[in-house]
């Protein structure tokens, strides 16, 4: 597509739905998908789904939309194929072409939006986003400097600190600093006090997360924190309620958008935190929207989280997560720029409440993207 033309009227708008990838968060990006693909307005919109395997492989998925969901119980996943799907420039414009083995490529048309819907490393960090850049391709969500800064645990922090909002204590561990100096990373985590949560710094989902009582238990921690990503952080346990807001990029120059915040119970047994098990597969966790909190502090919410939004310079969509401490303080945990996104999850469920539904949050994401114009803004 190119980025200085503007869509053809007399046609729908075609939108390429992106998802699987190759992260840990594969499945977590299918069924994703699923919510999507199964609430996209088709009288509206021309829709291709594009799968991407875990080998990187990008392929046209076959069958119906339902497989990307859990309800068959087993994770979801996109597998290979024959043949690949590419984005390549044809007279003059940029086109989705399948190619396969001995056989003339197949042309799938012109692309308007690409919606990503990529969890984790290789598809929320800025590298889908750079390639999008690269072919001049309009897309759905943050740019490639706030993709990255927001998968980031370690630089999101320090962006965030810079501008001003409450970031709880933390270590950042580097890959070097665990291989040669693996007492002072020790040292440097006991100085914080335990309970501490060791986290892969550029992944999502809760995936890789351990929470630590006792530093007895923090090296086995820190090795499945490494099996998703060789670098760490590591952060001090804040008692503290955990309240998210979701934020919608304004239209043209508009300020961007808040929607009531939500609180985030987990059951009691086998989850000590909200991690991947608790969101994803025994539906532990339950949303209250909107949270029970004084006026004065759901309105400084919204506005940190508007704050954050800004900060990263983030774009479309994001999910800021906070904790409201006993003392009535705001402390920031991360900011999610691609957050889960199925009819279920919190950040549809916090505009639902806030009186934006499913299918007009897409519609409104959508325009956006088509609005938006390509390269440097």
């Amino acid at each position: 597509m190119n980025g200085n033309n503007v869509t053809d009227a007399a046609r729908k708008p075609r939108i390429a739905v992106l998802f699987g990838g190759r992260s840990s968060e594969h499945a977590v990006s299918c069924v994703t998908a699923a919510g999507v693909l199964g609430a996209i307005d088709r009288d509206k919109y021309d829709v291709i789904p594009i799968g991407i395997a875990k080998t990187g492989q990008w392929v046209l998925p076959q069958g119906d939309v339902s497989q990307w969901s859990l309800s068959g119980g087993a994770l979801p996943e996109v597998q290979p194929g024959d043949a690949t799907v590419a984005l390549a420039e044809i007279g003059g414009e940029h086109q989705l072409i399948v190619a396969a083995p001995d056989q003339v490529p197949t042309e799938l048309g012109q692309v308007d939006v690409v919606f990503p819907l990529l969890h984790g490393p290789f598809g929320e960090d800025g590298t889908v986003q750079g390639l999008l850049e690269l072919s001049d391709t309009r897309y759905v969500g943050a740019g490639v400097l706030a993709s990255a800064l927001g998968m980031d645990k370690h630089f999101m922090k320090v962006v965030f600190e810079s501008a001003g909002l409450a970031v709880g204590p933390y270590v950042a561990v580097t890959d070097r600093q665990w291989q040669s100096e693996p007492e002072g990373v020790r040292s440097r985590v006991e100085a914080l006090g335990f309970p501490v949560f060791v986290k892969p710094a550029r992944a999502g989902s809760s995936m890789g997360i351990s929470k630590v009582d006792r530093v007895e238990d923090l090296d086995a921690a820190i090795e499945e924190a490494r099996r998703h990503d060789p670098k760490l952080v590591i952060e001090a346990g804040i008692v503290g309620r955990e309240i998210e807001c979701a934020v919608l990029e304004g239209r043209g120059m508009d300020a961007p958008r808040t929607s009531l915040p939500a609180e985030i119970a987990v059951a009691v047994g086998d989850h000590s935190f909200y991690d991947f098990e608790a969101k994803y597969v025994d539906n532990a966790a339950s949303l209250s929207c909107p949270a029970e909190l004084p006026e004065g502090a759901i309105e400084e919410v919204r506005r940190l989280a508007a704050l954050a939004f800004e900060a990263i310079g983030a774009e479309g969509l994001s999910r800021v997560d906070f904790f409201y401490t006993p003392e009535g303080e705001w402390v920031i945990n991360e900011i999610n720029t691609l957050p889960g996104f199925t009819p279920k999850s919190m950040y549809p469920q916090m505009w639902a409440a806030t009186g934006l539904n499913y299918r007009e949050l897409i519609d409104e994401l959508i325009h956006l993207a088509l609005n938006r114009r390509t390269g440097l803004r």
